[in-house]
């Protein structure tokens, strides 16, 4: 293996880069929404407890979105940097919802996200509260146009190939964006975003009620956030089993490697497997610990469907693809890493799963009729537990990417023809260890300020005979230089 080979470092840079970035992006979406129904209590209750909650993890919010901008200007460099071929392929498709994401989207979440800042005593309180809920509009379209071009390289359609076959052309955009792969794919990012964010506000919440601090507030946003992770856990459930269905219609290569599936199996025999072991060529299982049906169940929605294998499958583009076949090597060219995929499927179920889990044990644990008073390492479980969602979001991307390959633009472009053909190896490899510093110190940053944020705890609650908490009150007027 050559380590400065520029395919290699290109894709891990783009990799490590992407994936760094998609840390804030469920934490935007989630907290977004969050800060939003917090608000949103405030204004229909005039409680001061919901106004000290919005205001506390609405600079978490802040602090995230800062971070999540300046990191997502990178990968676009990467673009004419690492991918140029892929670029000139995909650009005429591609630029069409990404500029929407630019124009559309970022301008209107950012323009009332400013006036969210800015308009706490310059606007009417419903005039405030409505800017929130555009923030998180223009962050929920944002996520949707760059879902809709990431859906296009799983599975293209609105296209046409140029006359000399240097390029794809959009010729229906409508059917971009209504790509099925889209469809599937942003409910099930939604709902694992608002679980990360769920586990952000559950550890503020048990970090001061373990210390006996905020009780008043805190007690309601850790339930509000295991309720949110129950809730947003089964919307992830559901819709991933939709986005199950688009794969295997679409995708079904990526099925198979999902479940180390090497021969076409129905029935019975497409069971779905706990724990798997193959050869070290990844052609055979050596093996497993399965349920019956389940595989049939979760690809067909029926107990007597077929789930096609991985070989079966491999043999069909070599006949589909043979003008890609002659660039790829190995018995089996045209499947994924298998232990990648394999194992990536199970760890983004495992954590949401064990997260959830979590919460069910905490509402019983804080429930109002308690005997008990919570034993500290419930809330150090809580505490700790805030990543296992975001882990599981992110191996799921793993998942999406890697059992892509080899293609780049699946049936259309393999990856290592998308690469920057005059970018030699070590000028990658200098970007690489530049960009992973700077994003290590920004993840210092980014930890540090939140990590204060969430000990500080949030400001003091007025007292209750100081005119504050009801509408038109001195508390609806909050100086915005306490961001």
């Amino acid at each position: 293996m050559d380590l400065l080979d520029p395919l290699l470092l290109a894709r891990w840079q783009f990799g490590l880069t992407t994936l760094y970035h998609f840390i804030f992006v469920p934490l935007t979406l989630g907290m977004g929404l969050i800060v939003a129904i917090f608000q949103t209590c405030w204004y229909r209750t005039a409680h001061v407890k919901w106004l000290a909650l919005t205001r506390f993890f609405g600079k978490i919010f802040l602090i995230n979105f800062a971070m999540g901008v300046v990191t997502g200007i990178v990968q676009e460099f990467q673009f004419g940097m690492n991918w140029s071929d892929y670029s000139r392929f995909v650009g005429d498709v591609f630029g069409a919802p990404l500029a929407f994401e630019g124009l559309l989207a970022f301008f209107l979440e950012a323009t009332f996200l400013g006036l969210w800042i800015f308009g706490w005593d310059r606007l009417p309180k419903l005039a405030h509260l409505a800017s929130i809920w555009m923030v998180w509009i223009g962050a929920c379209l944002s996520a949707y146009f760059i879902l809709a071009a990431n859906a296009w390289m799983q599975n293209p359609v609105g296209y046409e190939m140029a006359p000399d076959g240097s390029r794809a052309e959009l010729v229906d955009f409508w059917a971009v964006l209504t790509n099925p792969v889209a469809l599937a794919t942003f409910p099930h990012t939604m709902f694992a975003a608002f679980m990360f964010a769920a586990a952000v506000v559950i550890a503020a919440a048990a970090w001061h009620l373990s210390r006996h601090r905020d009780v008043e507030m805190m007690r309601p946003a850790l339930r509000f956030g295991m309720w949110g992770m129950i809730i947003a856990f089964v919307g992830v459930f559901l819709a991933g089993d939709q986005l199950a269905m688009v794969m295997v219609e679409t995708q079904p290569m990526k099925m198979a490697a999902a479940e180390a599936a090497y021969h076409t199996v129905c029935g019975a025999d497409a069971s779905f497997s706990l724990f798997s072991l193959g050869t070290p060529d990844g052609s055979h299982e050596i093996f497993s610990i399965r349920v019956p049906y389940l595989l049939a169940l979760l690809s067909t929605h029926t107990f007597d469907g077929c789930v096609e294998g991985i070989n079966d499958l491999n043999a069909a583009y070599l006949a589909q693809f043979p003008q890609f076949a002659e660039q790829l090597d190995g018995s089996l060219p045209f499947s994924p890493i298998i232990w990648v995929t394999y194992w990536s499927f199970r760890w983004m179920m495992g954590f949401g799963a064990a997260a959830t889990l979590i919460s069910v044990v905490g509402l019983w644990l804080t429930r109002t009729k308690a005997k008990r008073a919570v034993p500290q390492w419930a809330w150090r479980v809580a505490i700790w537990s805030a990543p296992l969602p975001l882990l599981g979001s992110l191996v799921g991307w793993v998942f999406t990417e890697m059992g892509r390959q080899p293609w780049i633009v699946f049936s259309l472009m393999l990856t290592e023809d998308g690469v920057s053909p005059t970018v030699p190896g070590w000028q990658v490899l200098t970007s690489l260890i530049a960009f992973t510093a700077i994003y290590a110190a920004l993840a210092v940053v980014e930890f540090g300020l939140i990590l204060r944020t969430v000990r500080k705890g949030p400001d003091p609650l007025p007292e209750p005979d100081d005119g504050s908490g009801g509408p038109g009150s001195p508390a609806e007027s909050i100086p915005s230089t306490v961001y």
